[in-house]
């Protein structure tokens, strides 16, 4: 009877223990979220229940499971088993809890410079992804470490390891130098503020936006919604136009190749008039001048103004469109 109760005491007891610590604590976090909500940190610390739990039930079983009497003969792997599992779960448990401390101070403080620095904000978020890329891949690199030295065997080959380590360290460099080139570029890209997530851009005469940035590789969405994948080492070793860079307010141009005869005077109040109906338009300037002629067209040139590169692409094709509109029923 004894073999069967004992087991059951230890193995049930850390499992209902685990229930019961895990509850109290989402319930603290539920509260201390509703009691700050100028915060999101309690709420993302409660994404971090499972991994907690699973490091409470495993810790508890750890340490217990030896006064269960389950499987005698097997003590040795059941005990790693379980030393494995806990040091799976409190490398998820610390990432996930660094992701909720990292994302609360991006939020504050993008909520505190969004309107007056949006540029800034794009720049900190690309830096906050990327550290926590880093931090990421070093719980993870110092976790599977940790499993490894678990086994005697890997224990007494870790002489031979260090020992070996600078011929291994030569040769691994010179076999990923463009891996490494590109992990050196992911820095000099977040920490340089040479491009950031969210950027308008021009790569190989493709224009879109900077939807995601790695420790390796660059994704740009295009307008037509394709994805542009580039090495990062792309981007600080040759020129890119970076549209966002600075101030987002940009200038754009508009041109005719027309009958010598156009009227410009009438189509410079033409161009005033659709603008004034473009909400795309953001008042700053405007402007229509004959820039090169032919003997027989003129290349007329409207300049125009939005506040970013999104609304001057629209301010242009409803300048152009609405132009030739004009032209062809006035001044056909």
């Amino acid at each position: 009877m004894e073999t069967i109760l004992r087991p059951l005491i230890v193995v049930g007891g850390s499992v209902l223990l685990t229930v019961v610590i895990g509850w109290a604590t989402d319930l603290l976090l539920r509260k201390a979220d509703g009691r700050h909500p100028e915060t999101p940190l309690w709420g993302l610390l409660r994404r971090a229940r499972v991994p907690y739990q699973i490091v409470l039930c495993s810790g508890l079983l750890r340490g217990s499971y030896v006064e269960a009497g389950v499987f005698p003969e097997h003590r040795t792997g059941v005990g790693r088993t379980l030393t494995l599992l806990l040091i799976g779960s409190v490398a998820w448990l610390v990432v996930r809890i660094a992701a909720a401390v990292v994302e609360t101070s991006y939020s504050r403080y993008a909520h505190a410079h969004a309107e007056r620095d949006p540029a800034r904000v794009r720049r900190v978020r690309t830096q906050v992804s990327l550290i926590m890329r880093v931090v990421t891949a070093v719980v993870g690199v110092v976790a599977v470490s940790s499993m490894l030295l678990t086994f005697p065997a890997m224990r007494a080959a870790g002489a031979s390891l260090l020992a070996s380590a600078g011929i291994i360290g030569i040769v691994a460099g010179v076999a990923a130098q463009s891996t490494l080139g590109n992990l050196f570029a992911g820095f000099q890209i977040a920490f340089g503020d040479m491009v950031r997530m969210g950027d308008t851009v021009v790569v190989d005469g493709e224009w879109g936006t900077v939807e995601e940035i790695t420790l390796t590789y660059l994704s740009v969405r295009t307008w037509d919604e394709r994805r542009i994948t580039m090495p990062v080492s792309y981007f600080t070793s040759k020129p890119f136009e970076n549209w966002s860079r600075g101030t987002p307010q940009m200038t754009g141009t508009v041109f005719w190749h027309l009958d010598h005869s156009a009227p410009m005077d009438l189509m410079r109040e033409r161009l005033r008039d659709i603008l004034r109906e473009c909400p795309a338009w953001d008042g700053r300037n405007y402007n229509l001048t004959v820039t090169d002629t032919t003997p027989t067209t003129m290349e007329v040139r409207a300049l125009v103004t939005a506040k970013d590169a999104d609304d001057i692409w629209t301010v242009r094709v409803t300048v152009r469109e609405g132009m030739l509109r004009w032209l062809a029923d006035e001044h056909p």
